[in-house]
């Protein structure tokens, strides 16, 4: 059983799952392959759901620094709509020398969701994962109404670095249809609010000095927040993720936040195919302490470990601390990431007489 996440804005999980067949069934021909690709609420996650069925919907939204880009959402078969927050706010979407989530939004995902309440959508998934922004959803509270007003009542400027100077926050505009919309989010991690800045901003191009503004601005954000809507949304598991968005969808929206990876799983039907496999293969760009707390190796393992079935990984790199996983090979680092993921899992399927 193929269950892999994609790797790192490599390649989709679809790609990994066909490299990591190619390489295993070329030293085992015999194996009975069957592919599952994951995804965890990030990116890739429509791309994935989407192979059960469904009609893409294309939008123009804000890009992470502001300028248009074309976006879609899944209206799935069941009349529910699946929004990714990659789509619009996504890391990968952002070049290396552009990357400061001081600067980048979430606005273009409060578009996104705009276009889905007036499609008439009366349940919308949130992807949460993979964001290049830090500001605690502030972007997307603006996009779908919310008015967010310094001391003086002029208003605020996108951007995490400007949450400290919200005085604020009032859903002015926001449309009434949604309270009768039922919003849900898939967070590929469990973090709070308080860890959005200091565990995540630094891969989101943020200095050390960026982190601390950012790390304040995200508690400072979060008492006008939950002053001014009553509430407290803070200390919600998954509230930290893409950068805070999981909170600011919650305070918002009312969103619940579940874990993304999981959520997925039960779409993909994995449980089931888990369970009737000998050996399972999963994978993503870098297995580490985190991969235990939301993402898509870790829960694979765990589906694994409840049934009784033995899980390797082909991952892109991996930390010294990592458990839970009979086997784990390295893919090289090189130009040819597919070529590289199917021939660590050709080194893998030599092993699995052993693991097995």
């Amino acid at each position: 059983m193929i269950a892999p996440d994609s790797f790192g804005g490599t390649l989709t999980s679809i790609e990994a799952a066909e490299a990591i067949a190619a390489g295993w069934g070329s030293v085992r021909p015999g194996d009975d392959l069957a592919s599952v690709p994951m995804a965890d609420g990030g990116e890739g996650t429509v791309e994935v759901v989407a192979t059960r069925g469904g009609q893409l919907r294309h939008v123009e939204v804000a890009h992470p620094r502001g300028r248009p880009i074309r976006a879609a959402w899944l209206l799935r078969p069941d009349g529910s709509a699946l929004v990714e927050s990659a789509a619009a706010c996504g890391l990968s979407l952002v070049r290396a020398g552009e990357r400061n989530p001081m600067r980048t939004t979430t606005y273009g995902v409060g578009q996104l969701l705009e276009d889905v309440r007036r499609a008439g959508v009366p349940r919308v998934v949130v992807g949460l994962g993979g964001s290049a922004t830090v500001d605690g959803g502030a972007g997307a509270a603006l996009a779908l109404g919310v008015r967010l007003t310094r001391a003086d009542g002029s208003s605020v400027k996108i951007g995490g670095g400007k949450l400290l100077t919200v005085h604020h926050v009032e859903p002015t505009w926001l449309d009434p249809a949604w309270d009768a919309i039922q919003v849900r989010s898939w967070s590929d991690v469990t973090s709070l609010l308080k860890d959005a800045a200091t565990t995540y901003g630094p891969q989101k191009g943020a200095t050390p000095e960026m982190v601390a503004a950012l790390q304040q601005g995200l508690l400072h954000w979060a008492d006008v927040v939950e002053r001014d809507l009553a509430g407290s949304w803070r200390h919600l598991p998954g509230s930290g993720a893409a950068g805070g968005l999981g909170f600011g969808l919650a305070a918002v929206l009312g969103a619940t936040i579940v874990p993304g990876a999981a959520a997925v799983a039960e779409v993909m039907g994995l449980p089931a195919e888990v369970a009737r496999a000998d050996l399972v293969v999963t994978g993503e760009g870098r297995l580490d302490a985190t991969s235990r707390q939301g993402k898509v190796a870790g829960h694979v393992a765990a589906l694994g470990a409840d049934a009784g079935v033995a899980v390797c990984a082909v991952v892109g790199s991996v930390a010294d601390d990592v458990t839970g996983f009979v086997d784990v090979e390295d893919a090289a680092r090189g130009g040819d990431p597919a070529g590289e993921v199917a021939a660590a899992a050709a080194r893998l399927a030599r092993r699995a007489a052993r693991v097995t």
